[in-house]
């Protein structure tokens, strides 16, 4: 279940110790039976909309990594998110051709530790002094019933753009509260009728999510041995509430936002039609690529209280060790190579990506006023999907952008709706694993 951010060096530690007391001992091979230390190790990461920058840092990685160990070679392969299910399930049919390390999506852990896909590195990444470092969220995603499957490898998150130049015109300061981004929404949208004050999206979930947590609501949460949807408790509604409100002609009309996800909100504002967007650092280069170039800002979205910061999905990759693997140590410091503090800082410099290192973070950052939103709502509070293999079919499922697209298109009260939501997601829940 999602962990808040707030914990403290001690608790870190803590956990930490009780992870490692958890192994007695490294394991001598992997689930191959072998663990070679001379030939070809296998990667294979997600290939990126320009893939040149990501190549250059995993070229360094790799050139430090073949320096430290005689007679091995490193084989990079590059193919595309999208088909990363059909390449697993490849994998797992054809173990000798399989990866020994992989990239894989944060919200696929769970999934991927079902299918007997990732090996166990709690051991070995628990005596990595790097993992002091890592942000608590981003370890989170690679943990399942308190053991490591990977590496976090880079974290993003959203935050609030805004028009410069129409809150000058228009004499607004950035929202303080979550009442208050309403608020000025509805200013803008009365002000200029060809836009809308804020960008929002039926089936953008990962900017719904945020109005969620900051009411003290959550998707889930654990009972006797499966989890137990919380989507329609009362603080769960009153943050459904509060978004789906937004979808109203003195906003952003149901009748075409409704259909909307994260893609169609941020084009909306990067193609000047909105005043406000929740957006990600990843849309940086979509924004400058439009007509607000040079026009926008970006603030943490607010929580209920002033001063607060509403809690934020926290997406990224990690990278992991295929359990079928026949270079198990090898993979594991390719693994530590790929996803290190050094590399982490190079994909920031090369990609804009955010480094899971607290410490890395903050040095990248500092200064830097597109950046520096993202890296407060990171250091704030930020929270994760249930670790369940059974939430990728709540995701495919559409579970969440359903509710709320019955809500703002007048089908299904709030009420209604998150009931129905809630007994779907149970019934995924309780399915036999």
């Amino acid at each position: 279940m999602p962990v808040r951010r707030r914990l403290s060096a001690l608790t870190a530690a803590l956990g930490l110790a009780a992870l490692l007391a958890a192994g007695c001992a490294p394991k001598s091979s992997s689930g191959s039976g072998k663990d070679e230390k001379t030939g070809t190790v296998r990667v294979w990461l997600f290939n990126e909309l320009n893939n040149k920058p990501k190549e250059k840092v995993i070229d360094r990685a790799v050139d430090r990594f073949e320096k430290k160990h005689d007679d091995v070679k490193v084989d990079v392969t590059y193919y595309p998110a999208e088909n990363r299910a059909a390449k697993l399930k490849g994998a797992l049919n054809d173990p000798e051709s399989a990866p020994d390390v992989i990239e894989y999506g944060n919200t696929d852990t769970a999934g991927y530790v079902k299918d007997g896909a990732l090996e166990d590195v709690s051991w070995e990444l628990g005596r990595w002094d790097s993992i002091l470092d890592t942000d608590p969220t981003a370890k989170e995603s690679v943990t399942v019933d308190q053991k490591l499957y990977g590496a976090p490898f880079y974290v993003g998150v959203r935050a609030l753009y805004y028009r410069t130049d129409v809150f000058k015109d228009l004499g607004l300061e950035p929202p303080k509260t979550l009442d208050e981004v309403s608020e000025t929404a509805r200013k803008i949208r009365s002000a200029k009728s060809d836009m809308y004050g804020m960008a929002v999206g039926g089936a953008n979930t990962f900017a719904a999510m945020p109005y969620i947590w900051a009411n003290g609501g959550d998707m889930a949460k654990p009972a006797a041995t499966v989890l137990n949807s919380t989507i329609n408790d009362k603080a769960a509604r009153k943050g459904i509430k509060e978004y789906t409100s937004l979808f109203k002609e003195d906003n952003c009309p149901a009748h075409t936002c409704a259909k909307w996800d994260g893609t169609e909100v941020t084009d909306a504002f990067a193609n000047g039609k909105a005043g406000m967007a929740i957006g990600g650092d990843f849309s940086r280069q979509v924004m400058d690529d439009g007509k607000v170039k040079g026009k926008y800002a970006v603030v943490p979205l607010p929580g209920e209280k002033k001063g607060s910061i509403a809690p934020a999905f926290a997406g990224g990759n990690n990278i992991g060790v295929m359990k079928s693997s026949s270079h198990r140590t090898l993979a594991i410091d390719l693994m530590k190579e790929i996803a290190g503090k050094r590399s982490q800082e190079d994909m920031h410099k090369e990609m804009g990506f955010l480094p899971t290192f607290s410490d890395v973070r903050q040095k990248v950052t500092k200064g830097k006023p597109f950046f520096e939103p993202f890296a407060k709502t990171l250091d704030a509070d930020t929270r994760f999907v249930p670790v369940t293999p059974t939430w990728n079919e709540v995701d495919a499922s559409m579970v969440l952008p359903t509710m709320f697209q019955e809500i703002v298109s007048g089908k299904k009260d709030v009420e209604t709706a998150s009931d129905d939501a809630a007994k779907k997601m149970n019934k995924i829940f309780n399915k036999k694993q």
